[in-house]
């Protein structure tokens, strides 16, 4: 009788813990497959580890650059993989206004405030609320619930990303911010997965190449924040426009570190999918269409990695991977003639990516 009282208790202490979502979090590594591709996933920074795919040979390889351990992902600086948020990309001078309030908000880019803050999104614990490893569409649910002042923004909210292989080499990425309060908040959710088609340890990414389906690029200051002004892609370093699909090396040289812009996206409307990047090497032979319901698109070509230690000891340099970051303006926050992602209770922030994998 003694042990079956006890054995009561232990059982309502563990209800009233999981009731009250005081379950013990730890960061750890999950898979989904499907067919010939297969994924793993950390739930810290709700990061892709490696996304593995065949080649034109139908060799697997994998096509993400990332880390071996958690621990890597936990003290790195590059967003490898990563969710980042609340606010993506640049805030400039880590402060906004909205309805008369000045938010200042904690910096870590300079003067400015860079996806997220210190602690964004990136470097949480999220809980995995749902998984599935395989069978017809293998998913996995990632949620956060982000507080009121969480690095200096207004308003709770729940955060949720689901990643799903919706087909065979298809990735559909969901994501959904709820306020749970009143308050306002900008919000904007970009996933930083760093990309290179001929295999993570293939070296630099300068012959991949890559179209963008924005005419426009919202201009930036030397700190790399929008100054409010739109300009046209045609026929400069930034034109990636073309049918035929252009070397990312082409015309870097052009440029002081190479690409970090934002792309305004053709065709934007509230909800509405399109193809927004074509990305395709020819080591390789694969090619990554991107479509997305976002009005902007960061291209970014890893310019600051130096010597950073990755999966299986290969060293990564800068131009190792690209970004392909889908997302509302840089600073939109701070210019009310740009797209407005502004969030508080009833109002729902939806963001969706589908990247779709094949052969040349």
């Amino acid at each position: 009788m003694g042990k079956v009282s006890l054995l009561f208790c232990f059982c309502i202490l563990v209800a009233f813990r999981y009731a009250n979502g005081a379950q013990e979090l730890k960061p750890e590594f999950y898979e989904l497959k499907k067919g010939n591709v297969s994924m793993k996933f950390t739930n810290w920074g709700a990061t892709i580890v490696s996304l593995v795919v065949p080649d034109k040979s139908g060799k697997p390889i994998d096509v993400v650059l990332g880390y071996d351990t958690i621990k890597e992902y936990q003290t790195d600086s590059t967003y490898f993989g990563a969710v980042v948020g609340r606010v993506a990309n640049r805030i400039g001078g880590g402060q906004f206004k909205l309805n008369g309030k000045v938010y200042k908000l904690p910096t870590n880019d300079g003067k400015n405030t860079l996806h997220g803050g210190p602690k964004g999104y990136a470097d949480v614990l999220w809980k995995v609320t749902k998984y599935k490893n395989s069978g017809n569409a293998p998913y996995i649910v990632f949620t956060h619930r982000s507080s009121d002042g969480e690095e200096g923004f207004p308003g709770a909210l729940r955060v949720v990303v689901t990643y799903t292989l919706v087909a065979d080499g298809q990735l559909s990425v969901f994501m959904k911010a709820k306020g749970l309060d009143e308050k306002i908040s900008p919000v904007s959710l970009a996933q930083h997965t760093y990309w290179n088609l001929a295999g993570h340890n293939a070296g630099s990414v300068l012959d991949t190449q890559v179209r963008i389906f924005g005419q426009f690029y919202t201009a930036v200051d030397e700190s790399l924040v929008p100054t409010g002004q739109l300009l046209y892609a045609r026929g400069t370093a930034y034109d990636f426009t073309e049918p035929e699909l252009k070397p990312v090396g082409k015309r870097i040289a052009l440029l002081p570190k190479g690409y970090d812009i934002n792309y305004v996206l053709d065709d934007f409307e509230v909800g509405k999918m399109r193809l927004v990047a074509i990305v395709e090497d020819s080591r390789s032979g694969v090619r990554m269409e991107l479509t997305s319901d976002a009005p902007g698109l960061q291209f970014y070509t890893g310019n600051l990695i130096n010597n950073v230690k990755g999966k299986g000891g290969i060293v990564y340099q800068a131009h190792a991977g690209l970004c392909m970051e889908t997302q509302w303006y840089p600073d939109f926050v701070n210019h009310p003639t740009f797209p407005q992602s502004l969030v508080q209770k009833g109002k729902i922030y939806k963001h969706h990516m589908l990247f779709n994998f094949t052969s040349i």
